[in-house]
């Protein structure tokens, strides 16, 4: 069983053991261990119960990553998405004021969605419309809009009534000590210690219990939880209230992000051919939409791999084994559901700050010398934190580009998916106007 096993997962080929993968799936899960924390926090402001929340975020992260270890067998760990999450809360449901289980419920469109095109190959056809430039744009504007949730949480950023935003009170405890978590994750971070951003906020929530800055009421939880989200999503609802272009966002920012993703923990891992394909693609985005659907149906918002994943890769992890490994880790993480409220957002704070701020290194991929590039870029990466919605920063992105090129007279014939996609953004803003 044991030879098969190794077989199958090409141990010989990729010229890996048991020990190095297990190894490093366990590194892979303690630098994305943070997720258990952070992702219940986010969905809780939107009305789901946290146990519950907390219990559907590792159900999720556990079947997602065993599912891409056994089936693609790559070292590619799946849990939900950081940005999405802040979408799904910030956007569709206080924003918006859109049920969460109606969020739910475009979240599992979404999945099938992402199935039924993986099924009939569209997705190239949208890879090659989209610039790899507005890519990088998303996943820095992404980042910013994740750290301004920080902030705010923090305390850090406040309402102003005459410039909109200002700066909070920095004597404030919880303020102080959130500033105090970022330098700490930062530093461990520097000195390239595994798990930094979960010791962080271990560390803060320590020091807030101990400053009386933190209160919990105990709660139930566990996998005990999920009766409070399991299966309530509500589809007709997502259908009826026309949520198309919610369920197209996540759709379209999952489909990306797991593909960039992938296709860095591939090249770290040595994993892309000469001819820069992947193997396996086809099972990678069937695995990644199943886990969306799955975590749709347990509770929680949209799944997607994790660059964290790069972490396992460096500690040497070639195989699936790595994602199994670290899909089991968190399977046993539901164990501490009930106690995850005991953090208080002083300690999730600077985890958001942190991981929005890493995200921005995309935005070396921006030619930013080149006014037909930039501008779109520019336009994406800050209307998706200024006007809170990843939608219109991609929009006017899209419509930008498009735009742009059409006054430059560098409009190509294969790019006509593009200016369909602007021309529908456009249709989108005049009607938001008009209503």
């Amino acid at each position: 069983m044991r030879k098969q096993l190794e077989s199958y997962f090409e141990f010989a080929r990729l010229g890996t053991n048991w020990r190095t993968e297990i190894l490093a799936g366990v590194t892979t899960f303690l630098t994305m261990a943070y997720i258990v924390l952070v992702n219940p926090a986010i969905l809780a402001d939107a009305g789901v119960p946290r146990p519950a929340a907390t219990a559907a975020t590792c159900l999720a992260a556990a079947f997602g990553s065993i599912l891409m270890g056994v089936i693609a067998r790559y070292p590619l760990a799946l849990a939900p998405g950081m940005g999405l999450n802040a979408y799904f809360t910030y956007t569709v449901c206080l924003k918006m004021h859109i049920p969460w289980q109606t969020a739910l419920g475009a979240v599992f469109l979404s999945g099938v969605l992402f199935l039924a095109i993986t099924a009939v190959g569209i997705r190239q056809m949208i890879l090659r419309a989209i610039p790899h430039q507005l890519f990088a744009a998303v996943a820095g504007g992404i980042g910013l809009f994740i750290a301004f949730v920080g902030f705010k949480s923090a305390g850090l950023v406040v309402r102003d009534p005459n410039t909109l935003v200002g700066l909070g009170n920095l004597c404030n405890p919880t303020t102080a000590l959130a500033l105090a978590g970022l330098i700490l994750m930062a530093a461990l971070e520097i000195k390239h210690v595994k798990g930094a951003i979960l010791i962080g906020v271990l560390a803060v929530t320590g020091a807030a219990w101990a400053l009386g800055l933190a209160h919990w009421t105990p709660s139930s939880g566990g996998i005990s939880a999920l009766t409070q989200t399991a299966f309530k999503l509500d589809i007709p609802g997502a259908v009826g209230k026309g949520l198309l272009e919610i369920v197209f966002v996540f759709f379209f920012v999952d489909l990306f992000d797991n593909l960039g993703t992938l296709v860095a923990v591939a090249k770290r891992a040595g994993l892309v051919e000469a001819d820069h394909s992947i193997p396996r693609l086809n099972r990678i985005l069937f695995a990644d939409a199943t886990a969306t659907v799955f975590g749709s149906l347990a509770g929680t918002s949209t799944v997607t791999s994790y660059v964290e994943s790069t972490a396992g890769v460096a500690a040497g992890g070639r195989s699936g084994v790595t994602a199994i490994v670290t899909g089991l880790l968190f399977l046993g993480a539901i164990a501490v559901a009930p106690f995850a409220a005991i953090v208080p957002a002083a300690a999730t704070a600077p985890a958001l700050i942190l991981v929005g701020s890493m995200m921005l290194t995309t935005i070396a991929e921006i030619q930013w010398s080149d006014t037909l590039v930039a501008v779109p870029a520019f336009l994406t990466l800050v209307l998706i934190p200024f006007t809170y919605s990843i939608a219109n920063g991609l929009g006017f992105g899209i419509i930008a580009w498009a735009a742009l090129h059409l006054f430059a007279r560098r409009v190509r014939r294969q790019d006509w998916l593009l200016y369909l996609m602007a021309a529908l953004f456009l249709a989108r803003f005049i009607y938001l106007g008009a209503n």
